[in-house]
């Protein structure tokens, strides 16, 4: 990370008010670096070094984000909300080209307001639970008639034909060895006889039955902000927001709120689908987003209960397969851990759909 004066004379080629008082390090997030610059001025700014490896088109990113951000607030603006910088995030151009971004040294940065007095939660619980479910169907309803057209800001982000081809792939290289392990050879078989099922979205959409939303794709509760009464101010971290299936905001959250333990708890016994946090998030979610939901979206949301934990199962898999070349590991059966974890997930949920189709329909 640069030092404070170089930090400094970057968030100074953006167009904020007073004078630098102060950069410290801002939150905890693990893909992008973000710092809290402070000032003598009426704000305080959110200095972000975008991770190129992962967001590799930085324009199109912020295209994304300006288009979304741009239209939430005209929304808002509309229905006579007066607090508009506390329910939707303001990013500033640079004062050089106009851009929201800029390049220093080859890495790119971003700068927008800070919104004072606000929060997040890490609680998961069937009242934050609800609250999140309202939060990402506003927010999916609110871009349901977004004029701009957004591109994928990680292509393939949630496209199970291409994670179940990645491990057809995988199986076939053997890279390591590790097929000889019995284990592994049963948990790819086993993946390998849900496969059509779990593929389905993508077929529906070839079909012309299942549309393609403005998503947020990174659906979890410390994603949104609240004021100190615990109302909610606006979603945040939009990096992810791309056109996607509903499933993607749906099951994302599913499958890590749901889990009565983390995913890389070794205790699959303990493993088991709540259906208290889908009772209480689908609710929310249909309140907020059931306006716009399609027949075949509403129907198949349990089925995107189960297909994000079998995603993630399947991409544990294929890279412990691998040799674990892409998350990063604590320990060598780390992976295969998170892939039993994930693989007992998904069958509790799958035990559940019957209740979860009770819960939708009603």
């Amino acid at each position: 990370m640069q030092n404070t004066e170089t930090l400094g004379a970057i968030a100074r080629r953006f167009a904020i008010s007073g004078n630098i008082t102060g950069i410290k390090p801002l939150g905890n997030g693990l893909i992008n670096d973000t710092l809290r610059v402070s000032t003598d001025g009426p704000e305080d700014y959110v200095l972000q070094r975008i991770n190129t490896a992962i967001f590799k088109d930085v324009a199109l990113l912020q295209h994304n984000i300006e288009c979304v951000t741009a239209h939430i607030r005209r929304q808002l603006e509309a229905e006579g909300v007066r607090d508009l910088d506390r329910r939707v995030l303001r990013f500033l151009p640079c004062t050089e080209n106009g851009r929201t971004w800029v390049e220093v040294d080859g890495e790119a940065w971003r700068l927008s307001v800070l919104i004072p007095d606000s929060y997040t939660h890490e609680t998961v619980d069937p009242e934050h639970s609800r609250i999140a479910g309202l939060a990402f169907g506003e927010f999916q309803a609110r871009l349901a008639d977004l004029p701009d057209t957004l591109g994928e800001t990680i292509p393939d982000f949630h496209n199970m034909e291409l994670r179940a081809r990645q491990l057809h792939e995988a199986v076939a290289r053997d890279a390591v060895g590790r097929m000889a392990i019995p284990e592994v050879e049963a948990l790819v078989r086993g993946m390998e006889e849900y496969e059509e099922e779990m593929c389905k979205a993508e077929r529906l959409h070839r079909e012309g039955l299942l549309p393609k939303r403005i998503c947020h794709c990174d659906t979890k509760v410390n994603n949104i902000l609240f004021d100190a009464d615990g109302n909610v101010l606006c979603v945040i971290d939009l990096d992810t927001v791309m056109p996607s299936f509903v499933f993607s905001d749906f099951g994302d959250f599913l499958r890590t709120a749901a889990n009565t333990v983390p995913e890389d708890s070794p205790e699959t016994g303990k493993v088991d689908f709540r259906m208290d946090i889908f009772n209480a998030f689908a609710s929310g979610y249909l309140e907020s987003a059931g306006g716009f939901l399609t027949k075949v979206e509403r129907d198949n949301l349990p089925y995107a209960a189960c297909l994000f934990p079998y995603m993630q199962a399947v991409r544990f898999l294929t890279d412990y397969i691998n040799g674990d070349t892409y998350y990063k590991i604590r320990y060598p059966e780390h992976n295969l851990v998170r892939t039993r974890n994930q693989w007992a997930l998904f069958r509790s949920a799958c035990s559940k759909v019957p209740q979860m189709q009770e819960a939708v329909s009603d």
